[in-house]
């Protein structure tokens, strides 16, 4: 960092990191900007007109936390306090500033909150298969044969990934990409599988099917460490290549020759990407994923194996930070964050949601179904504070707003999802304008209604030290102490990684091709496929709405966080749908033209890009924008159900039938 003045200057990587060696993302290198942004919230604000409107005036500390503190003890007094409903998620990732609510909450008994909108649905088909959410580590991928990059647009959301892909592809490793589209990833790769949205693990099973019935397999590695290989074997006799080239839209001599090829060496590294699992059935799809290096004993080799993510690595004591021991012995009920437009709108809800708090979240932009959650915060009923750094969408509808510190400016422990380092994050400049941090604020709302004081009586600093202590012995050799001396400490993990080599921390120890957990839920024992709910197999919705819709990232915007960067939206370009030139041709749609995409749920205004990036019948639209920088003022989750996928409870953000007209 460089500093400048008492401004923020410059954001660059550490070029002696251990993974990222000094690459950071264009999104990061643009900090500065939303550091200093005109947008930015630097005093309490009291809403002063309509909501939605964004009018405010300016108020103190005290009268806000007094506020905020009478209401909530009212609304306590008079409906339970599960009439208060905590909102965030990972706008702040370090591990104090994401948790720090957490205790105030349970001590409150509020109404708590499935925060599912990311990995849940990955995370719990991953664990079906393995029993805990890691993998090998990515730097292993360098030495290996074949590096398949599944369902993931590295070179926009993990661009360090892409610096490996390239050390392997120098070794002679051959990259292929899998995703429903072409991505700048898959623009680079030396062969790209352009599958249908929702098939991938279709495809998986097809391959199955080849290295069952041609013997590429460790036997000797299926025999200690999996369980279920007969049953699997048997199962996907019926998934032949010239089956699933029909669901997949592959050819099936493309489908064998992509399996023959994973299975000629056990140096076979696949990286997955979270985003496949935003489907109806994208759960089963991770379980099916994790299947794969099994059955070629990949999962042993110091170079092969997978990663979904790296977050079950290391024995981390989250009630350190959450405090589960300060919820009341009648446990408060669990509203899914993917619903929040349901949970506001729903009068038969017993006590109605009266208060919403929001923190390291826009979920006026983000949360799927956006008609039914802006008209959630619109009720002036509804007593809304939103903690944040920048005036977001959902500032806009807040009755108080709160001025948040940006990650530069307070102290926070960072964990990865796709590494294994913990990194100190050191404040570079004193907060700005009297933002504080969701540390702060919790403790000064718990002092204000007399709950969980002891725990937030803690410094941060004594908080990290305390989680660290309390982790298993890959972590609590790792003292404040040594993060301050260098900045970062990898975590206590053997060099090669491989969590699964000889099993898996599941019920029985073993990888599970069968697992009688999901056996006994009612789901699926084995690996399969199921068309999508919404999907081209919906014969009269798709009649309406022909084209499969997908929402996946931008380069330049984080979900909706950077989206009130000017130079970023910039050099984004305008809110634009991919279509295929066929499609474009069928409705009169030529590049650049205005034009309508409408889902079941509502319609959003758009600028064509013809491409031969997207196949026929799938249409693409990249990144979230701010409602107030879309056109027509409504954002792609207008078009997005709130369906919960298959497993875990996360959202099917890509399951979207939807129709294209010129505007």
């Amino acid at each position: 960092m460089t500093v400048e003045d008492g401004r923020l200057a410059e954001v660059t990587g550490d070029p002696d990191h251990p993974f990222t060696r000094g690459v950071i993302c264009g999104k990061v290198r643009a900090y500065a900007e939303r550091v200093h942004s005109p947008l930015r919230v630097l005093t309490p604000l009291r809403r002063v007109g309509p909501k939605g409107a964004g009018e405010f005036a300016p108020v103190s500390w005290d009268e806000a936390i007094a506020t905020i503190a009478a209401r909530w003890r009212a609304l306590i007094a008079a409906e339970g306090a599960e009439a208060i409903l905590p909102f965030s998620y990972a706008g702040s990732m370090g591990q104090v500033q994401y948790y720090a609510g957490h205790p105030l909450f349970h001590a409150l008994g509020a109404s708590r909150l499935h925060r599912s909108i990311c990995i849940s649905t990955a995370y719990a088909g991953w664990t079906a298969t393995l029993g805990a959410v890691t993998g090998n580590d990515s730097e292993q991928m360098v030495g290996a044969d074949l590096v398949v990059l599944w369902g993931i647009n590295a070179a926009y959301s993990s661009v360090n990934v892409m610096t490996l892909v390239k050390q392997a592809r120098q070794r002679g490793a051959r990259v292929v990409t899998i995703d429903p589209y072409r991505t700048p990833t898959a623009q680079q790769a030396d062969e790209h599988l352009m599958v249908r949205p929702g098939t991938d693990a279709a495809l998986a099973l097809g391959v199955m099917h080849v290295l069952i019935a041609e013997g590429r397999l460790d036997h000797a590695y299926i025999e200690r460490a999996t369980l279920g290989f007969d049953r699997l074997a048997e199962h996907v006799k019926a998934w032949a290549p010239e089956v699933v080239a029909p669901i997949t839209g592959l050819d099936a001599g493309a489908i064998v020759a992509f399996a023959r090829r994973y299975g000629a060496s056990r140096r076979t590294f696949l990286r997955i990407g979270i985003g496949l699992s935003r489907h109806d059935n994208g759960g089963m799809t991770c379980r099916t994923l994790a299947c794969l290096p099994a059955l070629t004993g990949a999962w042993a080799d110091p170079h092969g194996g997978a990663l979904l993510s790296s977050g079950g690595a290391g024995g981390f004591d989250y009630a350190v930070l959450e405090r589960p021991d300060l919820l009341p012995a009648r446990r408060p009920r669990i509203v899914n964050m993917i619903r929040l437009g349901r949970a506001l709108c729903d009068r038969t809800l017993r006590p109605p949601i009266r208060a919403l708090y929001v923190y390291s979240s826009n979920p006026a932009a983000v949360c799927p179904d956006q008609t039914r959650v802006l008209a959630g915060l619109a009720r002036e009923d509804l007593f809304t504070v939103v903690h944040e750094q920048v005036l977001t969408d959902t500032a806009r509808y807040a009755d108080l707003v709160l001025p948040a510190t940006t990650s530069m400016e307070h102290l926070d422990l960072y964990r990865s999802y796709g590494q294994f380092t913990l990194q100190l994050a050191e404040p570079v400049l004193p907060p700005q304008g009297e933002a504080k941090s969701n540390w702060e604020v919790c403790g000064l709302l718990a002092r204000a209604l007399g709950v969980a004081e002891a725990h937030y009586a803690r410094t941060p600093e004594e908080l990290i030290r305390a989680f660290l202590a309390a982790g298993d012995a890959s972590v609590r050799a790792i003292t404040l102490e040594r993060l301050r001396e260098r900045g970062w400490v990898r975590l206590d993990l053997p060099r090669p990684y491989l969590p699964f080599a000889h099993g898996a921390p599941t019920p029985s120890g073993r990888v599970e091709f069968y697992s009688e957990r999901l056996r006994a839920q009612g789901l699926p024992a084995l690996p399969t496929w199921t068309p999508l709910v919404e999907g081209p197999a919906d014969a009269a919705l798709a009649a309406r709405y022909p084209l499969q819709c997908l929402v996946p990232p931008n380069r330049f915007f984080l979900n909706s966080s950077f989206g009130q960067s000017e130079r970023l939206r910039a050099r984004q370009g305008p809110p634009t749908v991919l279509l295929a030139p066929a499609d474009a041709a069928a409705r009169g749609i030529r590049e650049g033209d205005a034009v309508r995409v409408e889902s079941p749920r509502g319609a959003v205004r758009l600028t064509a890009r013809v491409t031969d990036a997207t196949r026929p019948g799938v249409a693409v639209i990249e990144g979230i924008w701010w409602h107030r920088f879309h056109p027509g003022g409504r954002g792609v989750n207008t078009l997005t159900s709130d369906r919960e996928a298959d497993l875990g409870g996360g959202p099917a953000f890509h399951s979207n039938l939807v129709e294209v007209s010129p505007a």
